[in-house]
């Protein structure tokens, strides 16, 4: 049961908005807050057989096809511009102050004029899925925080999308996969609660959503490669899954959970949890809801064992059977698909302990 990711996932805890400079946005004067309390949607959707997976920090991708075969997309969400931007902020303040006041009076509305409100985006690019339509003209409907999720064929700009296009070739429709394993690899190798690195066809990734992660993204949490031969990965949303998550869901015990109390290793070393249910609703709680850090490292400082990301504590098994006949010139053009090529077959303890490099490869 794994659900793609189309757009914003709505925290596991009700959310209430406080009146102080947000941590998140700049210039932004309020910020959301997670309470005590579960949701009552999240509670309807029957939390108790929900997949609990780890919340990966890294930027959305998505599978998908494009001019006659498939390709990778980025997430590029359209927002308001400025001048819109202005009007929405002002709305937003008198709805605060509405709610604030026991809603007395006429509830503030915002009409969007799509799409002279909002910036100019590619002509590729598309709204996401889930996004709500206005059913008497067919234009997309933007969020509560003024934006319309949307996605955009890496192909548009190579050179913005430069990490994108090193997880894939897109000649050969190969991507590069992190993915959990539990058992034994297809070399022999034990790899119980493991990781696999995997070249895999495009086909087997059609229309799923994914996380990339990686040496330049996000400011690389999880020490992957480094500025000379830099390391990124995809991987399938829903896929890792989050260990020893505690039920029933309460928050005292999910803040336990993330500071490692119930003395199961480093499970909860991770930025956060996504719960995937049955209904295809899904529910998240990050670190920063709870009050923690988020990267559990902090630049300039030594490194602990106890900030090591969960992720990083597994086993890594490389299987690059699908690069093997492929022409040399090829892998040459990508120097990350020719080290998993030299890499096929061989078992790490972790993925902070393999060599990522050419020369080592």
């Amino acid at each position: 049961m794994k659900n793609g990711v189309q757009g914003k996932i709505q925290c596991i805890f009700k959310c209430v908005a406080e009146e102080l400079p947000s941590k998140k946005r700049v210039g932004q004067n309020y910020r959301i807050v997670a309470t005590k309390e579960i949701s009552k949607t999240a509670l309807s959707s029957n939390l108790e057989t929900a997949i609990a997976t780890e919340k990966l920090d890294g930027t959305c991708c998505y599978v998908k096809e494009y001019q006659g075969k498939l390709a990778l997309w980025a997430r590029l969400d359209r927002k308001p511009n400025k001048k819109s931007d202005k009007r929405f902020k002002k709305f937003q303040q008198e709805k605060r102050n509405w709610n604030a006041n026991g809603k007395e009076g006429t509830e503030p509305r915002f009409i969007w004029k799509y799409p002279d409100d909002m910036k100019e985006v590619p002509a590729s690019w598309m709204p996401a899925h889930n996004v709500d339509i206005d059913k008497s003209n067919g234009y997309p409907i933007p969020d509560e925080n003024g934006h319309i999720p949307g996605w955009v064929p890496i192909s548009h700009d190579k050179r913005q999308y430069c990490w994108h296009h090193s997880v894939v070739i897109d000649s050969n429709q190969l991507a590069l996969v992190l993915q959990s394993i539990d058992g034994a690899s297809e070399s022999g190798e034990s790899c119980s609660n493991g990781l696999e690195i995997k070249v895999k066809h495009l086909s087997e990734l059609d229309g799923m959503t994914l996380e990339l992660i990686g040496t330049n993204i996000n400011g690389n949490p999880y020490g992957l490669g480094s500025k000379t031969c830099p390391m990124h990965l995809l991987s399938v949303h829903g896929d890792i899954k989050a260990e020893h998550v505690p039920m029933p869901l309460e928050h005292e015990h999910i803040f336990e959970w993330f500071q490692n109390k119930h003395k199961r290793g480093s499970c909860g070393n991770v930025e956060g949890i996504v719960w995937h249910c049955k209904d295809n609703t899904m529910y998240k709680v990050h670190r920063h809801h709870l009050g923690l850090i988020w990267p559990l490292h902090q630049s300039g400082e030594a490194l602990s064992e106890t900030e090591i990301p969960n992720l990083c504590t597994r086993h890594v098994h490389f299987n690059s059977c699908l690069l093997q006949n492929i022409n040399s010139d090829i892998l040459q053009a990508n120097s990350q698909f020719h080290i998993v090529k030299n890499m096929h077959m061989r078992h790490f303890e972790s993925l902070r302990s393999l060599k990522w490099n050419i020369a080592e490869s």
